[in-house]
Formats: C-alpha cells, sequence, structure tokens
C-alpha cells in the first residue's frame, strides 16, 4: 500500500463520552459520527497519563511515562528521546503542528522550541495572554486587530484560564475569531496551500478545547439551553475509597482550583454545557477540515486520525478536572480512524492504548521509531483484520505526581483488562501517604462506583491483577539500548 497521509486530530480533555458516536444523545456532534461510520471506532482507548503533557509525550515517543521521562507538566520532554515528527521527517514525510505542543514547561510566557524534523510550526499553547510566540496572538492581531487590542493588550496580569473558573474572554469570542476556528483555518491552509505536493505530509492539529476555562461562543452554548445529565455518583460514593479523592473533592489541582463541593447543581450543569459546547464548536471544525481534504482530492489517500490527551471529569465522582483519578471519564478517549486500509463501521471493544496510535503511524509510514513500545492497530481495523483478533489483553497509566503537586505526592498506577480495573495508590518509600487502592468490576459496575479493593470476595482477583501490573512494569522498561556482547 503506498504510504497514506496523516492527518492527527487532538484535542484537549475530551472524555470518550464526549461524543455522539459513543452513545451520548445529548451532545452534537455530527461530522465526528460520520467520520467513525466511515472508519473504526475503538470503544476503549486508555492514555497514559492523566494529564496533558506525560500524556502527549508518550503519543510522540511511542513510550510509557516510565520509560520516556516527561512524569508531570512542567517536566521537559529529555533531549535524548526520539519524536515521531523526526521520524516521519526522515521517512520522507512534510511535517506541521498548529496549536498546542506540550512536551515542555509552558508557563510565565515561556515559548516551546519547534521539535527536530518539524517542517511547519504553529505554536500557541492556549488561547490565553502568554508567550509572545503564540501565532494564534498573531493572527489574531490581523485578522481582528480591534478584539486583538481589547484582549491581549488590555492592563493586568497575565490572566490565562483559571483552574475550575467560568469562561475566560477568550473562551466567548465570536466563532470566526475563536482559537478552535484559528485550529481548523491553519489545517486548512496546510492542506490547501502550505504543504509540499510532491511528499506524504504528517500534520497535527492540535485544539485546546474542551479544555477548562469552560466557554464556548453564543451560538455554540445555544444548543445546551436545556436539562442535562446530572453526575454520575452516589451520595456515599467517596466513603471507602481512597483518601486523595475525598481531598480533590473538596480542593481541586490541590487546592488551586474550585473543588467539586463548592459547585452548585446549576453550575454543574452550566459547566457541563459549555464543555458540550467547546466540543460542538470543534466538530465543526473538523466537518470544514474533512471538506478541504476532500475539496483537494486527498481524502483517499489520508488517513484521518481523531482522539484526545485525556479525560474530565465533569464531577462524575464527585471530581472535577483531573487529577490522581483512574475513572474511565479521565483516562478513557475518543479513538477515530479513518481512511485507506481501515474498515469502515467497525467497533473495536477491546482495550487498546495510545501509544498503540504510535505503532500504527510509524507501521504505515515505514518510519523509524526504535524505542516505542505501543502495538500497532492495524490488526484491529485493517483490511486482514479479523472480529475479535487479539490485541495486549490490558491497558496501563501512571500518574507520578504529574499534575499539581499534593502534600503528600500522590503516585497511582492503573491496569485494566477490559473486565477489571486496578488502582494502586502507593505508599512509603514512593510517598509517605497510605498505601491503598481501588478495585472495580467493570462488567457489573461499570460507573465504577463500588470499590472492591478490601472485599474478601475479590482478594484473589486483586492479587491476580497486582502481579500483573508488576510483570507489566517490568515487560515495559525501556530496554532499546542495543546489547553489544555478553559481558
Amino acid at each position: 500500500m503506498t504510504r497514506p497521509n496523516v492527518l492527527l486530530i487532538c484535542t484537549d480533555q475530551q472524555r470518550y463520552s464526549a461524543l455522539g458516536a459513543q452513545g451520548n444523545t445529548e451532545i452534537d456532534t455530527p461530522n465526528l459520527d460520520r467520520l467513525a461510520a466511515r472508519g473504526t471506532l475503538f470503544d476503549r482507548c486508555y492514555v497514559q497519563c492523566t494529564v496533558c503533557a506525560p500524556s502527549r509525550a508518550s503519543l510522540m515517543s511511542g513510550q510509557y511515562v516510565h520509560s520516556h521521562g516527561l512524569h508531570a507538566n512542567g517536566v521537559a520532554i529529555p533531549e535524548h528521546v526520539r519524536l515521531l515528527p523526526q521520524a516521519l521527517h526522515e521517512a520522507g514525510y512534510d511535517t506541521g503542528l498548529v496549536g498546542k505542543w506540550h512536551l515542555h514547561a509552558c508557563t510565565a510566557g515561556r515559548t516551546e522550541p519547534a521539535p527536530p524534523g518539524m517542517r511547519v510550526w504553529q505554536w500557541a499553547h492556549d488561547p490565553y495572554r502568554g508567550s509572545s510566540e503564540n501565532r494564534y496572538h498573531q493572527w489574531l492581531r490581523a485578522a481582528h486587530p480591534a478584539l486583538y487590542d481589547r484582549l491581549v493588550r488590555q492592563d493586568g496580569p497575565d490572566v490565562g484560564a483559571l483552574p475550575g473558573s467560568g469562561a475566560n474572554d477568550f473562551d466567548v469570542v465570536p466563532t470566526e475569531a475563536h482559537f478552535s476556528h484559528w485550529v481548523g483555518e491553519e489545517t486548512i491552509r496546510f492542506i490547501t496551500e502550505a504543504r509540499e505536493p510532491d511528499r506524504p505530509f504528517f500534520f497535527i492539529a492540535n485544539f485546546f478545547d474542551p479544555h477548562h476555562s469552560f466557554g464556548a461562543p453564543k451560538e455554540y452554548m445555544d444548543r445546551y439551553r436545556h436539562e442535562l445529565s446530572r453526575p454520575i455518583t452516589t451520595p456515599d460514593e467517596l466513603t471507602g475509597k481512597p483518601a486523595i479523592l475525598a481531598e480533590a473533592s473538596r480542593e481541586t489541582y490541590a487546592g488551586v482550583a474550585r473543588g467539586y463541593v463548592d459547585y452548585t447543581p446549576e453550575e454543574l450543569q452550566d459547566v457541563k454545557a459549555a464543555y458540550y459546547a467547546m466540543v460542538s464548536l470543534v466538530d465543526d471544525e473538523v466537518g470544514r477540515i474533512l471538506a478541504a481534504l476532500d475539496a483537494e482530492g486527498l481524502a483517499q489517500d489520508t488517513l484521518v486520525i481523531f482522539t484526545s490527551d485525556h479525560g474530565e471529569m465533569l464531577g462524575d465522582h464527585q471530581l472535577m478536572l483531573k487529577g490522581p483519578f483512574c475513572y474511565d471519564q479521565q483516562i478513557r478517549v475518543p479513538l477515530i480512524l479513518a481512511g485507506p486500509g481501515v474498515a469502515e463501521g467497525r467497533r473495536v471493544a477491546d482495550p487498546v492504548q495510545w501509544i498503540d496510535l504510535t505503532a500504527t503511524i510509524v507501521e504505515l509510514s515505514g518510519a523509524e521509531l526504535p524505542a516505542q513500545q505501543g502495538m500497532s492497530l492495524m490488526p484491529l481495523c485493517g483490511p486482514a483484520a479479523e472480529p475479535g483478533a487479539a490485541h495486549r489483553g490490558w491497558a496501563l497509566c501512571e500518574y507520578r505526581d504529574s499534575g499539581e503537586s499534593y502534600d503528600p505526592q500522590v503516585h497511582v498506577s492503573m491496569l485494566t483488562d477490559g473486565k477489571w480495573k486496578l488502582a494502586v495508590h502507593h505508599g512509603n518509600p514512593a510517598t509517605s501517604r497510605e498505601r491503598t487502592g481501588e478495585l472495580y468490576d467493570l462488567t457489573a459496575d461499570p460507573d465504577e462506583l463500588i470499590n472492591r479493593w478490601d472485599d474478601p470476595a475479590c482478594a484473589g482477583t486483586r492479587a491476580e491483577l497486582t502481579a500483573l501490573l508488576l510483570d507489566v512494569l517490568v515487560a515495559t522498561e525501556n530496554r532499546s539500548q542495543p546489547r553489544e556482547a555478553s559481558w
């Protein structure tokens, strides 16, 4: 098969269920639903970390968090780690990005450098005031100067997106000036004008929505001016679960943001409405991008991937935003593949991982990424795929004090086989917190409400999964350095 173009469309903080194709009847995502219908939808795709930077580093390197070393937001990717853009560039691909990258620290006006091999670098970590190199701001200044003056040149500190707050001014600008629209515009410009036509391309369209703060242009908010589902929880749910969950319920992000307990039921409804509105805005931009591929005659030659770096709690389990949580709302993300060689209308129920997406891109492009640790998804969705084809059978997610730092630190390791989920909350010597955990029967309790960690009837299952977790951690160590001799 001729090597395909690869268009990777990635949102930020989109839970797996925020998609009509996943059975959500409350949300409006017609373009993504059509993409799923003409491709393969992976029902259980798990990311390798619950927060942005470590998760994105896993996708770009194809490695688990304990292998690539970017263990927390604000940590830079080690220079020796080889990333997808370099590998695909060396394989003959034209490479580019628009939007977020986040493989380095991005606060206090910091700017991320283009990684090796990246030719087009339209970088903007987020819509908010920060780096002078924010390309969205440069576009906004040229295309909407009056709005730019009001939003960017105003006096005062760099307010950014206040975690857990209501909408920031940047979130509610008119659609034609919105960050998500800019990502769509630059992606279309690459497809129609900026790409090098004699080479296949690898382009990353990184949206910031539906990341907090929670807001969207008025016409999108108006789509959700009605009653929405309430958070999934029970009044006493946090009793019998690790103490960090109740702590985070009181104070999100280790006290940097409001906790779930401080939201009224009406505010939780407003947050969900805004979150859905942000996804619908992205959906419209995806529709425009797909139309541009069609108009350029590239659709048949382009593998389109839609996914997200992690999820959002939205009040489920009495939690907001993200953190040391291993619920499906946090670590399970949308994953759609559509294009040449991908089966149409297929759904895959087996657990897969974000780094499997890396392995798939490497396989189809012919690139070399020797240290990547994923497994190609083509045996599950390619022309030779058989229903029920065996994959790995488990997924691993790691939290290593990865978000806002709690005191004492929090370290969690999650393993799921699709039927059960084990989350080990580590203790001494990793941290002075109590060693405890969570165990969920995903068949009998798909909402993960009842912790079976201390249930004597589940002691054997807990022991088996704990042993498997230890074996997985050994199996996934990075031992890619070649052995030159026996000693």
